[in-house]
């Protein structure tokens, strides 16, 4: 595959220096050539990555100089490499602590990012020398099991209310954290988790190193930054270059009735090896599952009525490979990070162009390709017109009856 050429645009912006990136990778750079020792860089060998991306080119050297990292980025961009790696070779030479006092904390938002964080620190961790314990702790799920396990962790991978918990019963310590990890920190703010990492801000040391990656930049989030963090190197991935040109675009006009047997004649006729099925509803997500194995098509259902244990069964029985097809309502589907994920549908539109955006990014992630097909009906037809034109990208609406007798290729703007 051809890699594009990395493109950067220094600016001032607030006081920083900004770094504009683009999400190719880049031919001549290699991970030997960012500061990473030989020992993460079999680890690296042996997880089957192959060069870094932009955020990681950009981030690694500065965390290893243990600088504060300010880090704009979307989802999928590579981000969690981009701080575990380097984190990950800042421990290897020390010892791991004896006691409940872990002196790395990653705080996420969500379950699933908490999982996502972990399973990735697990896979460079398990090659290397000296294997560095890690551990995700969320709610929903007995805390007894968390508790036991949290001596000598090293990387604590944490939601803010379990934390505080856990904090509160003795069982964990944060007052030796030398680095702290706020990812996705404009979605823990919009979630209303303000007041309890102000709570756990005021428990960790004061001399620290901080790392903050976010997917934007509001008010409350410049306010965060300019309370933790001390002369950042600011990195930011653009996220105009992120998902539309990366992903073809397919969408095929369907009738109310004949949506469920297309979307089966659909999933059939390819070799996908998963396949993301957005849907509006709960209602519908398991409507459709029900119907999908009726017809013989393995499918299991991932939204917020399900319990924790679902949850991260379905996930995990989806990233394997086991199940084929995951259905999925927006917000469960925020924490879904898959890589190489091949298609994602949408059986009915989002609200907003925002989420259709976010649903495709699904696929299409730090520079693969992706495909993305939506089903649409008469009634949604405006409303796709509305989501192209603020995407600025057109997709050419085909007749179901016309799937697999013509190309889809991006077309023009359609006619009002």
């Amino acid at each position: 595959m051809q890699w594009q050429s990395l493109v950067h645009l220094k600016v001032k912006r607030k006081g920083f220096p900004l770094l504009l990136l683009t999400l190719c990778k880049i031919p001549t750079m290699n991970f030997s050539d960012i500061g990473l020792s030989k020992d993460l860089l079999s680890s690296i060998e042996r997880a089957k990555y192959e060069s870094p991306y932009p955020i990681q080119i950009e981030a690694i050297p500065a965390i290893l100089q243990q600088k504060d990292i300010l880090g704009l980025a979307p989802t999928g961009s590579g981000k969690t490499a981009a701080y575990i790696l380097p984190l990950l070779q800042l421990l290897l030479p020390h010892e791991a602590p004896r006691d409940r006092q872990p002196p790395v904390l990653v705080l996420v938002p969500t379950r699933e990012l908490a999982i996502q964080v972990a399973e990735v620190t697990e896979n460079f961790s398990r090659f290397l020398p000296r294997r560095i314990k890690s551990l995700a702790i969320f709610g929903g799920v007995s805390i007894n099991p968390q508790m036991i396990k949290l001596g000598g962790v090293e990387i604590l991978i944490a939601t803010p209310g379990r934390l505080i918990d856990l904090v509160g019963r003795n069982a964990v310590g944060i007052g030796r954290i030398q680095t702290l990890v706020l990812d996705e920190a404009d979605k823990m703010l919009q979630m209303g988790f303000r007041e309890e990492m102000d709570h756990l801000l005021e428990l960790l040391p004061k001399k620290k190193q901080t790392l903050l990656f976010s997917a934007t930049e509001d008010k409350e989030v410049a306010v965060l930054i300019q309370e933790l963090l001390k002369d950042p190197v600011r990195v930011q991935v653009a996220a105009e270059d992120f998902t539309p040109d990366l992903i073809q675009q397919e969408a095929y006009r369907v009738s109310p009735e004949s949506k469920g047997p297309f979307l089966r004649q659909l999933i059939q006729s390819g070799d996908w090896k998963q396949i993301l099925i957005f849907t509006s509803s709960i209602r519908t997500a398991d409507n459709l599952v029900v119907k999908l194995t009726k017809n013989g098509i393995e499918a299991t259902a991932f939204h917020g009525d399900k319990s924790q244990g679902a949850r991260t069964e379905a996930l995990s029985k989806f990233k394997s490979g086991k199940t084929r097809v995951l259905v999925a309502t927006d917000l469960a589907a925020r924490g879904i990070d898959i890589q190489a994920l091949p298609l994602v549908i949408n059986y009915e539109l989002p609200r907003s162009p925002k989420d259709y955006i976010h649903r495709i990014g699904r696929t299409g992630r730090a520079g693969s390709m992706g495909q993305a097909i939506s089903l649409i009906t008469p009634e949604e037809q405006h409303h796709f017109k509305v989501i192209q034109k603020k995407m600025g990208k057109w997709v050419t609406l085909v007749p179901a009856e016309a799937f697999g007798k013509e190309s889809t290729e991006q077309g023009e703007a359609p006619s009002e």
